[in-house]
């Protein structure tokens, strides 16, 4: 069984992502704003965060941070998935330990893909990455 938070102080944002990502060997935690995430992140492992930008309480660029600077959480795969689509804010977002990044709206079958590949699960009939699934690996 695969952990994954998603972490997004928008409750239909958060609902959307669940739908896509969602199967039966995936259990999928929810998370308003960094600092629930990180409670919750650090009573159970998680394999993967999906994490907005812009959230109450602490900002995903300050989650993800705390993600790495933490032995029990450091090599979980981020995605940030933000509206935020300047350059800037997506280097920012690798400074800060983000593995990918993408921008919204989110492609649904790009993010299906994505994480599939990423947790080792992909369906081998759904398609398959090519340069512009790509974002960035760190």
């Amino acid at each position: 069984m695969k952990n994954i938070m998603i972490v997004d102080d928008a409750t239909t944002v958060r609902m959307f992502h669940k739908g896509v990502i969602s199967s039966i060997n995936r259990h999928i935690e929810e998370a308003e704003n960094g600092v629930e995430a990180l409670e919750k992140a650090l009573k159970a492992p998680i394999d993967l965060f999906l994490v907005d930008i812009n959230m109450p309480k602490m900002d995903g660029y300050r989650l993800c941070q705390e993600i790495r600077q933490r032995d029990e959480l450091r090599t979980s795969t981020v995605i940030m998935i933000s509206t935020e689509s300047a350059k800037l804010d997506e280097e920012r977002a690798y400074r800060s330990g983000a593995n990918f990044y993408m921008s919204k709206p989110v492609d649904s079958e790009q993010l299906k893909v994505l994480v599939g590949a990423i947790l080792g699960d992909a369906d081998r009939k759904s398609t398959r990455l090519n340069s512009s699934h790509l974002w960035h690996l760190v």
